[in-house]
């Protein structure tokens, strides 16, 4: 992020649940590409500038990876096609309001990875279902084992679906997720089916459950220990009339004038601005 805050003007709506969400999985799995669309069908990304980005990815041969570029942002990820450090964005439902991390599925950039989701609230693990792409994620090397330990689909083939589910279940109890915290759901990166709307029953009539917005935004509100003291681990800092940090609130509750000690070096700071991603929440 950027952008001044001076020049941020717009208000959250803090009556809206904030939650940060991670995409993980194997490299090439498509995690950007759903981030992407997802920014764009919550109206983050709009149509010029993703036409633009359609524009640019055909000049490199890489037209099929536009999506991704809404937060894929840097030359190297965009001509590699790998996402290298935490993407982040934010989009909007009806009742939540989402920080999105999109962390690299590169087995070189697995740090980078676990910065991504130690600030998380909640993971979607994004799995090719692609002859040979499933199967290379899951076998030893993979990410898609690597990333779900560290985070504790071409035709809508209803068997190719259940053959990934059926594999993945019992691996992810093994690493200690409950199955009532499990949800499995097919979508399509590209296309947008399952994402926002649902696929025609007539092409997927096999899974007839909610949309991954439909889901995400009817998800129970999350526990918090709002009344405990304050603990706020900073994940990056940046330079702009002033220090500013990036975290996660662990614990506690933050307003602006408070006055706070730094640790462990016993700094004293002063709390002059609050946001969510570039939203106002002073």
């Amino acid at each position: 992020d950027d952008e001044a805050p001076s020049s941020r003007s717009a208000k959250a709506d803090t009556r809206k649940e904030h939650l940060s969400l991670v995409f993980v999985g194997h490299v090439d799995a498509g995690k950007s590409t759903i981030g992407g669309h997802l920014l764009y069908l919550t109206g983050m990304v709009d149509q010029r500038t993703l036409e633009k980005y359609e524009r640019e990815a055909k000049e490199k041969n890489r037209e099929t990876w536009y999506l991704s570029w809404a937060l894929d942002t840097n030359a190297e990820e965009r001509e590699k096609g790998k996402t290298v450090e935490v993407g982040r964005a934010y989009f909007e439902t009806n009742k939540k309001h989402f920080t999105v991390l999109d962390a690299p599925g590169h087995k070189s950039f697995v740090p980078n990875m676990i910065g991504g989701a130690s600030q998380a609230d909640l993971a979607i693990l994004v799995i090719s279902a692609r002859k040979g792409e499933f199967e290379t994620g899951f076998e030893k090397g993979g990410q898609t084992r690597e990333h779900a330990m560290l985070v504790k689909t071409a035709g809508w083939a209803e068997q190719r679906y259940e053959e990934c589910k059926s594999k993945l279940t019992p691996f992810l109890r093994k690493c200690g997720f409950a199955s009532s915290s499990l949800y499995f759901m097919p979508c399509s990166g590209l296309t947008g089916g399952w994402l926002r709307d649902s696929v025609p029953e007539d092409v997927c009539p096999w899974y007839r459950g909610p949309t991954l917005l439909d889901y995400l935004d009817q998800m129970p509100t999350l526990s918090r220990l709002s009344d405990a003291p304050l603990r706020l681990p900073i994940a990056d800092k940046y330079r702009d009339m002033g220090t500013i940090v990036m975290g996660r609130i662990e614990a506690g509750r933050l307003k602006q004038g408070d006055q706070l000690l730094m640790m462990p070096n016993r700094v004293n700071v002063d709390i002059v601005g609050l946001w969510w991603d570039e939203l106002d929440v002073s």
